[in-house]
């Protein structure tokens, strides 16, 4: 797991959004999308409810970004 992936997946927990996060992150969505999908197959959870227009965390995925962000200011 990179730290990359870590600030991909918060990004995209904030905006509720992969298009606007790839955007802000200077990626395309595409490329997002896949990072994303390696992270939960690394993690062996669903981080996201995939709706459309927005997503929401499952639980794994609060969790997920509780932890990422508490090793994102350990920083």
């Amino acid at each position: 797991m990179e730290l990359r992936t870590l600030k991909y997946f918060i990004t995209i927990a904030e905006c509720q959004n992969f298009s606007k996060a790839s955007k802000l992150l200077h990626i395309s969505q595409p490329t997002l999308s896949r990072q994303i999908a390696y992270l939960e197959e690394e993690l062996g959870v669903t981080l996201f409810i995939r709706t459309k227009p927005n997503i929401k965390l499952t639980q794994a995925g609060e969790l997920c970004l509780e932890k990422s962000r508490d090793l994102k200011s350990d920083k």
